[in-house]
C-alpha cells in the first residue's frame, strides 16, 4: 500500500469463523438431514414458542425510541462531520434501501400473503368470511410495514453516527456498542457481536434466495415451455450471480445504484400496468379499506399475543417476522448508513419508515389485492393452486391470468431477477463492511473481498437449499435475531450516550 493511501485492515477472524461455523451446522445437518430436520424444528418451535413477547416488547420499544428520536433534540442532527451534502439523492437513496431491504420476497409474498390469513384469519375469525377478507388484506401490509422498518432504523442511526461523526474505525457492529462495552468491543465480546452478525446475515440471504429461486424458474418453465428442473433452477442461480458479482465488482455508485434505480423503475411499470390491467376500482377501494384497516388496529395488532386462543397465528407470523427483520437489522443498518451520509437523524428514519412502508403497501394493494379478485370471482383458484401445488405456482398463475400475458410474465421474472441481484449485491458489500477492521469515510472494501462474499451467498446457501438444508437458514435467522435484541439495546444506549457527550461538548465549546 503506497503512502498516503487509505488503510484497510480484514478482520481474519470474522472472516474465517463465519465460513468454519456456516460449515459446522450445515454439514451435520445434510449427513443426518431427516434429524436435523426435527432438531431445527424444535428449536424454532422453542424460541417463538417461549420468547415470543418478547420480540412483541421489543417492536412496541424500539417503535417508541425511534419516535423520541426523529422528533426530539436529537432529529437534526446530521450524519456526518462536515456540511456536507447528501451523497445520493433521494431518488437513488430511496432506491438503494428499498431494493435491498425488500428483495424478491415482495414480489412473493405481495402475491400471495393474503391466501394464508384469508383460510386462516387471526381473532378468531370464521375462515373466507367478509371480516377474514379485511384481515387478510390488512396484516400483510403490517407486517412489511412501520413496525418491521423500525428494526432497520435503528441500527442504521447508530452505525452511521459512530462512523460518520465519531470516527468509528469500520462501520461493525461491535464499534458501535463501544460508548457501552469499551475496550470489550476488541476482545472476545465484540467477535460474538460481529459474528452474529455475519451468520444472521448469510442465513437470511439463504432464506431469500430459497424463496426466489423456485419462484423465477416456475416462471421460465412456463414462459420458454419447458421443464421446471433441477437445471433451470442452477441456471437461474448462475444469471442472478453473474448480475450481482458484476454490480459487486463495479461498486457501490456504477454498480448497485444503477441496478436500484433500474429495479424501481422496471417495478413501477409492472405495478402500473397491473393496476390498470386489472380491477382498478377494487383494486382502490380494498386498498384503501386496507390502509384505514390498519390504522384503525395498529395497536391491537403490534400488542396481540394470543394467551387464550393460542392458535400459533402470531408464533407463525408475526414473531417470526419481527425474527426476520431483526437478523437482516444490522444489515441494512451498515448498507443504508453507508448510503446515508450527510442525512440528519430525522430525515433518515421518516424516510426509512415512510419510504420502505408504502413501497411494500404498493405490492400488497395492487398484486395481492388483484389475486383476491381472481378468487372472489371465481376467475382462478389461487388458495385451491396454492393448497395443491405450492405457492410459486399460485404466483405464476396470477401472472398468467393478467392480459399480455407472455409478456407480463417476461417483466415478472425480470424484475424478480433485478430485485434478487439487487438484495444479494448489497448484502455482499455489507458482509465484507462487516468483516472490516478498518475502512475510512468513503473507502469501498476492495474487490476481491467484496467477490468473495457474493460468491458465497450466490453459492453456499443455494448448494444447501438443494441439498435439504434451506430449513437450517430459515430457522439461523430466528436463532440468531434473539440476541441481536440484545444487541439492539446496546446499540441504542451506546448511540444516546454519544449523542449527549457530543452535545455537552458542542455546548462548552
Amino acid at each position: 500500500m503506497g503512502q498516503g493511501a487509505p488503510r484497510y485492515e480484514v478482520d481474519r477472524f470474522i472472516f474465517v469463523a463465519t465460513a468454519v461455523l456456516v460449515l459446522a451446522v450445515s454439514v451435520p445437518l445434510m449427513v443426518a438431514p431427516v434429524a436435523g430436520e426435527a432438531a431445527v424444528q424444535a428449536t424454532f418451535d422453542f424460541i417463538t414458542g417461549n420468547f415470543g413477547v418478547v420480540y412483541i416488547w421489543a417492536a412496541v420499544i424500539n417503535l417508541g425510541f425511534l419516535s423520541w428520536l426523529a422528533f426530539g433534540r436529537y432529529g437534526h442532527v446530521r450524519l456526518s462531520s462536515d456540511d456536507s451534502p447528501p451523497e445520493f439523492s433521494t431518488f437513488s437513496w430511496v432506491s438503494m434501501l428499498f431494493c435491498a431491504g425488500i428483495g424478491t420476497g415482495i414480489l412473493y409474498w405481495g402475491t400471495i400473503e393474503w391466501a394464508y390469513y384469508f383460510e386462516a384469519p387471526p381473532f378468531g375469525v370464521e375462515p373466507r368470511s367478509v371480516e377474514a377478507i379485511e384481515w387478510a388484506t390488512s396484516y400483510p401490509i403490517f407486517h412489511w410495514g412501520i413496525t418491521g422498518w423500525a428494526f432497520y432504523c435503528l441500527p442504521t442511526l447508530a452505525i452511521g453516527y459512530a462512523y460518520f461523526c465519531r470516527g468509528a474505525p469500520s462501520m461493525r457492529l461491535s464499534e458501535n456498542c463501544r460508548a457501552v462495552i469499551g475496550d470489550r468491543a476488541d476482545g472476545p465480546l465484540g467477535k460474538v457481536i460481529d459474528l452474529l452478525f455475519m451468520l444472521g446475515l448469510l442465513g437470511a440471504a439463504g432464506t431469500g434466495i430459497g424463496l426466489a429461486v423456485p419462484l423465477i424458474s416456475n416462471g421460465l418453465s412456463e414462459l420458454l415451455a419447458i421443464p421446471d428442473s433441477f437445471g433451470l433452477s442452477v441456471a437461474v442461480v448462475l444469471v442472478v450471480t453473474a448480475v450481482f458479482v458484476a454490480s459487486v465488482y463495479v461498486g457501490l455508485e456504477r454498480g448497485i445504484r444503477r441496478l436500484s434505480n433500474l429495479n424501481v423503475v422496471l417495478t413501477l411499470a409492472l405495478l402500473v400496468f397491473v393496476l390498470v390491467a386489472g380491477p382498478t376500482l377494487f383494486i382502490l377501494k380494498t386498498g384503501t379499506n386496507s390502509l384505514g384497516h390498519v390504522l384503525q388496529n395498529f395497536v391491537r395488532m403490534n400488542s396481540w399475543t394470543d394467551p387464550i386462543g393460542e392458535t400459533g397465528f402470531v408464533e407463525t407470523w408475526t414473531i417470526f417476522y419481527w425474527a426476520w427483520w431483526i437478523a437482516l437489522g444490522p444489515y441494512m443498518g451498515m448498507f443504508v448508513a453507508r448510503i446515508s451520509r450527510g442525512r440528519s437523524i430525522r430525515q433518515i428514519t421518516l424516510g426509512m419508515l415512510a419510504f420502505g412502508t408504502a413501497g411494500c403497501a404498493l405490492f400488497f394493494i395492487v398484486f395481492g389485492n388483484y389475486a383476491l379478485h381472481l378468487e372472489l370471482t371465481e376467475a382462478l383458484s389461487v388458495t385451491s393452486i396454492l393448497q395443491d401445488e405450492g405457492a410459486p405456482q399460485a404466483i405464476i398463475a396470477v401472472v398468467q391470468s393478467l392480459p399480455l400475458a407472455p409478456v407480463v410474465l417476461a417483466l415478472f421474472c425480470l424484475v424478480c431477477l433485478v430485485f434478487m441481484a439487487t438484495t444479494y449485491d448489497s448484502a455482499a458489500y455489507t458482509l465484507a463492511l462487516g468483516a472490516s477492521r478498518r475502512l475510512e469515510v468513503g473507502q469501498d472494501p476492495p474487490r476481491w473481498h467484496r467477490l468473495f462474499w457474493a460468491f458465497a451467498i450466490g453459492v453456499l446457501p443455494i448448494t444447501l437449499m438443494f441439498l435439504g438444508g434451506l430449513t437450517p437458514f430459515q430457522t439461523a435467522s430466528v436463532v440468531v435475531s434473539l440476541p441481536l435484541i440484545a444487541v439492539a439495546v446496546l446499540m441504542a444506549v451506546s448511540l444516546v450516550r454519544s449523542l449527549r457527550e457530543d452535545q455537552a461538548e458542542t455546548t462548552r465549546s
